[in-house]
């Protein structure tokens, strides 16, 4: 395709690929931006493109996997993993010194947690040192379903451990 066929093709659908934009991100500065790239990798590929196709979507196309490429890494980006015994998370605490009270609901927690069967508790412990569902599967030869099964089914035991345990309120302030 040349670059005049490329630029008229493009002059005919830019609306249409603006809307699109707006529609996939809900905000005029990121639809702006996703637009100026998609037109980038389909100027870049336009070569690739078969005459007689569809213009209008493989152009999409495009646009529409750059969003999902940029979804993912911002999702990624932002993803903080935390091990179970660093407490710093729960509101309220402020500080990242480990006073008494601290260190003994740590204890406790982590005594909650061996008091899980192993069903449960290997994949939970696995899942909190950060192993992915998949890794986890794979590992204990399970599927994947039974992984994350197992594993809810571990959080709503400690969720009623803790529950019977303490005060939500007390939990919160310490």
């Amino acid at each position: 395709m040349t670059d005049t066929t490329f630029n008229s093709e493009i002059n005919k659908i830019e609306c249409l690929l603006n809307g699109f934009a707006m529609k996939l991100t809900r905000n005029k500065e990121n639809a702006k931006d996703l637009m100026q790239e998609t037109l980038m990798r389909s100027f870049a590929s336009r070569n690739r493109f078969k005459e007689g196709t569809n213009f209008k979507a493989w152009v999409t196309t495009i646009m529409y996997n750059s969003y999902i490429n940029h979804y993912r890494r911002a999702k990624t980006k932002n993803a903080v993993i935390k091990p179970i015994e660093d407490l710093s998370y729960l509101p309220g605490n402020t500080s990242t010194e480990m006073n008494g009270e601290k260190i003994i609901l740590l204890k406790e927690l982590k005594g909650m947690v061996n008091n899980l069967s192993d069903t449960y508790k290997i994949p939970f412990e696995m899942f909190t040192e950060g192993y992915h569902y998949n890794e986890i599967a794979e590992k204990m030869d399970l599927p994947m379903g039974t992984v994350k099964s197992r594993i809810f089914y571990a959080r709503k035991k400690l969720s009623s451990m803790v529950g019977r345990r303490y005060d939500v309120s007390t939990l919160m302030a310490a």
